[in-house]
């Protein structure tokens, strides 16, 4: 059986805030190997957000463990941990979080320039990663003059210039119209077909029919996890 890319392993997450305390999450239990498509969905409240921000290393359990790519994450400093945010994840947001003045293929560059990537080199891996997303026409181009949609593939192409070992896509359908949001499914279904490891927050079911496994969360809890054919797959008659 192959090693797992990342596992949570009795993770719990509580906030505390004087004499409250609030579970965000209890005892999950996740393991994603190298090349899954998995979705996260859940109702508002049920964790969705507190499993990403752990995920993506953004915050730490209060309990349990994360393995990432076998690195107990609650070893590491701020600046190491940091560095494999940096690294191993590409982060795509429902606002893009896109620099507003500074154009596309200077957004795609930010992540190599935290990690020290000589400028040469930046403006090349950027222009391909433009490229695999269809946008490198668009290069030189403000975020304001771009739609939505493009917006958002700017943003995948940021995520994936770092070669990261998991796209992390947080609701990156939420501000977009439905054809947009078709393509940005299309965008991450061919990642996915090209190797790469999707996982998604969504509460979405269109969007979590994309993926191969589904992980449904309430009240903090996962109360279930089932593997499925994607829609894709049906759509293409490769199944």
């Amino acid at each position: 059986m192959r090693r797992p890319l990342l596992a949570l392993e009795h993770v719990e997450k509580r906030y505390d805030a004087g004499e409250i305390s609030v579970v965000a999450l209890r005892e999950v239990n996740l393991a994603v190997t190298r090349g899954e498509y998995v979705a996260v969905m859940g109702a508002s409240g049920s964790g969705k957000s507190t499993l990403m921000n752990i995920l993506g290393c953004l915050d730490l359990p209060s309990r349990g463990k994360y393995i990432l790519a076998g690195t107990d994450v609650r070893l590491l400093d701020d600046t190491d941990l940091a560095a494999v945010r940096n690294r191993m994840i590409g982060f795509v947001f429902q606002s893009f979080n896109l620099i507003p003045r500074t154009s596309a293929l200077r957004n795609v560059e930010l992540p190599m320039v935290y990690a020290g990537v000589k400028p040469r080199e930046r403006a090349e891996r950027a222009r391909v990663a433009l490229e695999m997303v269809g946008l490198a026409n668009r290069a030189g181009h403000k975020p304001s003059e771009l739609s939505g949609g493009q917006q958002q593939r700017v943003a995948v192409a940021r995520a994936i210039v770092t070669d990261p070992a998991i796209v992390l896509a947080d609701e990156p359908t939420g501000n977009l119209d439905t054809t947009s949001s078709g393509e940005m499914l299309d965008l991450l279904d061919r990642l996915h077909e090209s190797g790469r490891t999707i996982v998604v927050i969504t509460h979405e079911p269109d969007v979590a029919m994309r993926a191969s496994r589904v992980v449904r969360l309430s009240d903090g809890r996962i109360v279930s996890d089932e593997y499925q054919t994607p829609r894709a797959a049906v759509r293409s008659g490769s199944v």
